[in-house]
């Protein structure tokens, strides 16, 4: 009943238990004859709740291995893709965490004391939640309104388009930050390990470069930075390949001559951001070709 939810997209277990009886091919596959009482719809949702995820997980790591066993899979090549899915919650059930508000929502008090009481790595951690599905996130796709989603990640073998490893994570989830899992759940799912991978630009990141080259994985990747390069806030702004490195003093000179000097250091994303005082860059006739950002004098 399961599989005919999710492979048929039926929108819920009480749509599902009054098709199941419209549908002689449904009848078939479930075993049951044209006067069988069906089962009532809690009952998917107590069997779930009893067998938990690790029975699912197991049961579909299976079958990727059966697929493995009978020689589908390849292995040595590995197609890894992420995409976003709408979640089945308003942006109105959406908290600032940072916002007095907050303590008079009622469906936020109730999720942060359900997020207490157990371990979850969800948008709970980030500024924005969804009271009534903490495990979705707000997200722009394209130009368009930011909306609750999930986002899929998925890998997939090319011999006979095998998908090898899945993980759903929140939306706001990078597509880069996952490739490393995508790589382990595959190599344990099929006991094979990746020679080369393919994927979007998403992925192009200095994190992942150094991760196949370590790894001794080829990937056939472009780079982000190159890819994004000319476009969007970057029109008509000066390339890094501008701004020449001093090693001697750990300084960058700009395309104007001036000097930047190393401000901070962004542990998050492991990179160090150089600057020249705000003043002289108000004044530089560059500054239109260097950034967007406002300067403050």
């Amino acid at each position: 009943m399961m599989l005919l939810l999710v492979l048929y997209n039926v929108r819920s277990e009480r749509e599902l238990m009054l098709t199941i009886p419209e549908r002689l091919d449904w009848l078939y596959f479930l075993g049951y004859n044209l006067n069988d009482e069906i089962h009532h719809h809690s009952v998917l949702s107590k069997a779930r709740s009893r067998w938990g995820v690790k029975a699912f997980k197991k049961l579909f790591e299976r079958i990727v291995w059966q697929f493995a066993e009978a020689g589908l899979i390849d292995g040595s090549k590995l197609f890894v893709d992420a995409s976003l899915i709408d979640a089945d919650a308003s942006n109105n059930s959406v908290v600032d965490t940072r916002s007095l508000k907050k303590y008079l929502n009622k469906g936020y008090r109730q999720l942060e004391k359900r997020l207490d009481d157990v371990e979850k790595t969800t948008p709970a951690n980030s500024r924005y939640i969804s009271t009534t599905d903490p495990d979705a996130s707000p997200t722009r796709r394209g130009g368009g309104k930011s909306k609750l989603r999930y986002k899929t990640h998925r890998a997939a073998d090319p011999k006979h388009e095998v998908i090898t490893a899945t993980k759903i994570t929140p939306g706001s989830v990078d597509d880069g930050d996952m490739f490393k899992e995508m790589i382990d759940i595959h190599q344990k799912n099929t006991q094979k390990v990746a020679e080369t991978t393919v994927a979007d630009s998403k992925y192009g990141t200095i994190n992942t470069f150094l991760l196949c080259h370590d790894a001794g994985i080829k990937a056939h990747i472009a780079s982000r930075e190159k890819t994004q390069r000319g476009s969007g806030r970057q029109k008509e702004i000066f390339p890094k390949e501008a701004f020449v490195y001093n090693p001697g003093d750990d300084t960058f000179t700009c395309p104007g001559g001036k000097s930047l000097k190393r401000r901070n250091y962004h542990k998050k994303r492991n990179h160090c951001e150089y600057k020249a005082s705000s003043g002289l860059c108000a004044q530089c006739e560059l500054r239109k070709q260097c950034t967007r950002s406002k300067v403050v004098v």
